[in-house]
């Protein structure tokens, strides 16, 4: 995922927006994680509008305040990792903005109990993010470096409700299927009928859905009872685009 409108806090946002923290000292990352959140609880009150949510679920906040972000980062851009910003990863990927991965995780609403699918693991720092929230998380990446190195940080960091694979996500991970919940984090011309079948009743799927290399629109989607789809654009984001076959 790229970013949204809303990165620019500089210039859309100076009135509510929170200093940046300086670069983090290595023992200090705590308090740089604070910082972040609290820059974050301030966009997300001025989006409100446009999101419905003016405040973010505390169990999210904690759960980024807790989820150390300069290990899903590049070494040369750890000074920059509680930045509200998006960051390079490599293979043309990036981490995502704080404030668009706060968001995301809060629309979703998720329970301790439940099971989440991620299309678009990349870094990693989403699906640990979730894992701090659910039961379990199964996240699939396209790109197999990327892949492997989450995989092997994700290990390292000691959580065990991730499960990696390495496949085209758009197709889903129908063995592991219904889910609770759904989150993509990489653009799509559509909403994939797969992710939709895959998708629990009572279950909610965040996607961005627009061209690739443009403005898209952050969707929820959710299945209802009696099985039927609803949806509503939430804000203009831009994301990279799903890569695959499909």
């Amino acid at each position: 995922m790229v970013t949204s409108r809303w990165q620019c806090l500089g210039i859309a946002l100076a009135a509510v927006s929170i200093a940046a923290p300086p670069a983090a000292a290595k023992d200090d990352f705590t308090l740089a994680r604070r910082r972040m959140m609290e820059e974050v609880s301030a966009v997300a009150a001025v989006t409100a509008r446009e999101t419905g949510r003016p405040r973010l679920d505390p169990r999210v906040i904690a759960a980024m305040e807790k989820v150390p972000r300069h290990l899903y980062v590049p070494a040369d851009m750890q000074r920059k990792a509680y930045d509200n910003r998006p960051l390079p990863i490599g293979h043309g990927q990036t981490i995502s903005q704080p404030y668009i991965v706060a968001l995301m995780t809060d629309l979703l609403r998720v329970k301790p109990g439940d099971v989440v699918f991620e299309l678009g693991t990349g870094s990693g720092y989403q699906a640990a993010v979730l894992a701090e929230l659910v039961n379990q998380v199964y996240t699939i990446e396209i790109i197999p470096p990327l892949a492997k190195q989450a995989d092997e940080r994700l290990v390292k960091l000691g959580y065990r409700n991730i499960r990696v694979k390495i496949a085209d996500g758009y197709y889903g991970w129908e063995e592991q299927a219904p889910f609770d919940a759904i989150i993509v984090t990489a653009s799509a011309g559509h909403i994939p009928p797969s992710l939709v079948k895959q998708l629990k009743r009572g279950g909610r799927m965040v996607i961005p859905v627009g061209a690739p290399f443009m403005v898209q629109d952050l969707m929820l989607v959710e299945k209802q009872a009696d099985g039927s789809i609803t949806s509503r654009s939430i804000l203009p984001v831009s994301f990279v685009p799903v890569t695959g076959r499909h």
